[in-house]
């Protein structure tokens, strides 16, 4: 669960619980002015399929033997690198006179929370995934690699189903800057081996639409996890609007807040966990008709990426 560069009313909005919460959705850290540059960085058009051998669609096909099914993008689109080679940031669709939003989902799971899901804590949230596929919403599940372990049938399921594309979340939500709400963090060598352990974990769950897409845990990062992450070809991907749907119980509130931020190019986060966001369901069989109606398209990032 994560937020963008510290916007104020993002942080606002989360508030004191977010910050106690290992899977809380953080307002990030700020960044330097060449984390900010990263931010600037245009389409690679010609940007390859897949980062390292651990990575995207085309590599999670090549390790099972198959070309990719429906769905998974031959070449999902990429941000050029930002200064020095930082990993570039995407927040919202430069084109903002298309009505297109990207309603994005973090499947959170942290490493040692599986004494929690054997007690009966649900991470999931299936009835989320079928409602999205009942509304027809194409949509981006930011997934970590622990979750993927938990629910391999369920991340084959969404990552085989031309509905949906996965994005890495890294495998441990453990943060990749510090301080960051309380998660545990990753020196530099550490958080990219996370991020290469959660593309695994996808592929061995057979999730091939997979995507080169990282949200930071706690959506905290500095220069250093940019450059941390610089050779795993990734763009990092934040939002524009939150949601506010990690650990409410209103879910009226949670649609009005995104009906009120939405704009053309939005890029949304929400969660597609039960546990800590129990009435995302219900807000977003509130969301899409009313944005439908206000003229909105729904689209996956990568679509937004390749405006």
């Amino acid at each position: 669960m994560t937020i963008s560069v510290c916007k104020a009313a993002s942080v606002a909005v989360l508030g004191a619980a977010l910050g106690a919460a290992l899977t809380g959705c953080g307002g990030g850290a700020g960044t330097s002015d060449a984390g900010r540059g990263a931010r600037l960085g245009t389409p690679a058009a010609s940007a390859p399929a897949s980062g390292p051998a651990s990575g995207p669609a085309s590599a999670a096909a090549s390790a099972a033997g198959s070309a990719p099914q429906a769905g998974a993008p031959a070449k999902p689109p990429t941000l050029a690198p930002g200064p020095n080679g930082l990993t570039p940031v995407f927040e919202r669709a430069k084109q903002h006179t298309d009505k297109t939003v990207a309603l994005t989902f973090d499947a959170d799971m942290t490493s040692d929370q599986g004494p929690r899901a054997a007690g009966g804590e649900r991470f999931d949230n299936p009835p989320l995934i079928s409602a999205l596929r009942t509304l027809q919403v194409p949509s981006t599940v930011f997934m970590t690699g622990r979750w993927a372990e938990e629910y391999p049938d369920q991340a084959k399921s969404i990552g085989t189903d031309p509905n949906f594309e996965v994005a890495n979340h890294s495998y441990s939500h453990h943060a990749f800057t510090s301080p960051c709400y309380g998660l545990p963090a990753l020196d530099g060598a550490a958080a990219r081996a996370d991020v290469d352990r959660a593309f695994a974990a996808f592929r061995t769950a057979g999730a091939v639409n997979t995507v080169p897409y990282f949200r930071f845990p706690g959506g905290c990062y500095d220069d250093q996890a940019l450059r941390a992450l610089s050779t795993a070809k990734v763009t990092a991907v934040q939002w524009d609007v939150v949601s506010g749907d990690a650990f409410a119980t209103d879910p009226d509130a949670v649609a009005e807040q995104v009906l009120a931020g939405v704009k053309p190019g939005s890029v949304v986060v929400m969660h597609c966990t039960r546990s800590a966001a129990p009435v995302t369901e219900e807000a977003v069989r509130k969301i899409v008709p009313e944005l439908r109606k206000r003229g909105y398209r729904f689209v996956k990032v990568s679509e937004l990426i390749g405006k």
